[in-house]
Formats: structure tokens, C-alpha cells, sequence
């Protein structure tokens, strides 16, 4: 068994000794063109990285929830988090049992919701809340 890895570990050095010869030969045959493509592949990296930076779109503005537009609405910290249940998509007895009230609770807040956003219903709502920037 140690004769054989012995051979295959003198194969595998001369078979690596004949690559490194075939690349000098080539290396010294075609210098001019592998300086070529140096240079070339140089600026397109270069021609990349000032176009991603010279195109990239601005980082949007973070969200504030248009404290304005709530104020004048007159808007509770509870109607609030129940509108942003809601724009997620939730049921009234999801969103009491995640504020941990009752599900009359949450038809109050709903109701109320309708009445300062003047909708007759929660896809109304939602659309005017986002329309008013009061949720993402």
C-alpha cells in the first residue's frame, strides 16, 4: 500500500511540474496579451463599481407615521395599533387577542377608525391611512 502512494504522490508532483512549464511557455508566448487582459478586466471593474455608485438609487426615508396627518385625525395610540393590525391583515378576534382586549374592544376602535378616516370599510380605511402615509 505505501509503494502505491508513493508513486501516485510522484505522479501527481510531475504532473503538477509539467502545468507550471506549460504556463511559463505560455506566459512568455502571450505576455503582451495577458497584460491586455489585466488591464481590461482593471476597468471593468472600475467601470462597475463608479456606475453602481453613480446610479444607485437613494436609501428611502425612513417611515414616521406622518405625526401631522394623526394629530389632525385625532388619532389614540390604541386606534393606531389597531390600524396597523388591521393594514396586516387581521381579524377582529386576532387583534384583540394580540392587544390582549376584548373583541368588543376591538369594534369600538374599528368603528372609530372609520369615523375619523370617513371609510365604510376596513379596505377603505387602510387605503386612506396609507394614501395619509399614517402606515407603511
Amino acid at each position: 500500500m505505501k509503494p502505491l502512494l508513493g508513486y501516485g504522490a510522484l505522479l501527481a508532483a510531475a504532473a503538477v511540474a509539467l502545468q507550471w512549464l506549460d504556463y511559463q511557455r505560455l506566459a512568455r508566448l502571450h505576455s503582451g496579451d495577458v497584460y491586455l487582459f489585466l488591464v481590461a478586466a482593471g476597468f471593468l471593474a472600475l467601470g462597475v463599481f463608479v456606475g453602481a455608485r453613480a446610479f444607485a438609487a437613494p436609501p428611502p426615508a425612513p417611515f414616521d407615521g406622518n405625526p401631522q396627518a394623526r394629530a389632525a385625525l385625532g388619532l389614540s395610540e390604541r386606534e393606531l395599533e389597531v390600524l396597523h393590525e388591521l393594514a396586516a391583515g387581521r381579524a377582529n378576534k386576532e387583534i384583540a387577542a394580540r392587544l390582549h382586549v376584548s373583541p368588543n374592544t376591538v369594534k369600538t376602535h374599528v368603528a372609530n377608525l372609520f369615523a375619523k378616516l370617513r371609510a365604510r370599510r376596513r379596505t377603505e380605511a387602510i387605503r386612506r391611512a396609507r394614501e395619509l402615509g399614517i402606515v407603511p
